[in-house]
């Protein structure tokens, strides 16, 4: 998986930036699109891991590990 680097976000600024100002090519409107997927994805493989070490405690001291919905 790629790493999340500031290189992608600073394209995405980059894109967003002309997209208001001046408008995109076709060309830059799927690479804007590709992009933004990848950083969704990037994201949400983030979020996921995180949940993954996440346990619930109960009262009594008990530890539940957190389960993914299905």
């Amino acid at each position: 998986m790629t790493i999340l680097t500031e290189e992608l976000i600073k394209r995405i600024n980059e894109l967003a930036r002309k997209s208001r100002n001046e408008g995109l090519s076709d060309e830059e409107k799927e690479e804007q699109k590709g992009l933004r997927a990848q950083y969704i994805k990037m994201f949400r493989q983030g979020v996921e891991n995180t949940m993954e070490s996440v346990y619930i405690v109960d009262d009594d001291g008990s530890k539940k590990k957190i389960e993914k919905k299905k």
